[in-house]
């Protein structure tokens, strides 16, 4: 059975869960997925317990595995190897990163105008927020749902899930999935 998105080309250079659980769902629906980790891994490769054997043979944490599957990792330092990423670009269709706002057109950039790049950050690319830093604990926080969890006399708590990254990482699948397919149709 051929999959809706097969042979379509996505290099992942996001880290830890809302860029990489969306470019694990693109995997999912037949996207070939490229990961690009800086040589020492993603942090995430380290945050248990649990651990179990990865796609390499190297222990690595669950956590990790749950938002990696499916991808070609492939290690590089991007501003040490920077051509060597700029000809992984080249291929691609679709680049999912979460750097700081205008990070990667300093590295990476320009690109040509086919190329879809999804930029995932807290407060978007442009804006007076633009360069605070932001993660789930600090979204769930802004958000007001840490008000209505936790104990009845007790003071704000985080869901334990990091919902935020994941719904973050599923409004990127939707945001991309819109954009190939306005270039099918306008090219």
């Amino acid at each position: 059975m051929q999959l809706p998105l097969e042979g379509v080309r996505v290099l992942d250079l996001s880290r830890i869960l809302a860029g990489p659980h969306a470019a694990q769902t693109l995997s999912d629906m037949g996207a070939e997925v490229t990961k690009v980790e800086a040589p020492w891994g993603d942090d995430s490769r380290t945050w248990g317990p649990p651990f179990q054997t990865g796609f390499d043979g190297e222990e690595v944490s669950s956590y990790f595995l749950s938002c990696n599957r499916g991808k070609e990792i492939v290690f590089a330092n991007i501003k040490e190897e920077r051509e060597r990423v700029l000809e992984l670009i080249k291929v691609a269709d679709v680049i999912i990163e979460n750097f700081r706002p205008g990070t990667f057109d300093r590295l990476l950039g320009p690109v040509r105008s086919d190329l879809i790049v999804c930029s995932i950050s807290g407060y978007g690319q442009t804006g007076p927020r633009r360069d605070e830093p932001a993660f789930d604990l600090t979204m769930q926080a802004r958000s007001g749902i840490m008000s209505v969890t936790g104990e009845e006399e007790g003071g704000p708590a985080k869901v334990g899930v990091a919902w935020i990254d994941v719904m973050t990482g599923m409004n990127a699948v939707s945001s991309i999935l819109a954009c190939l397919l306005q270039r099918e149709r306008t090219g």
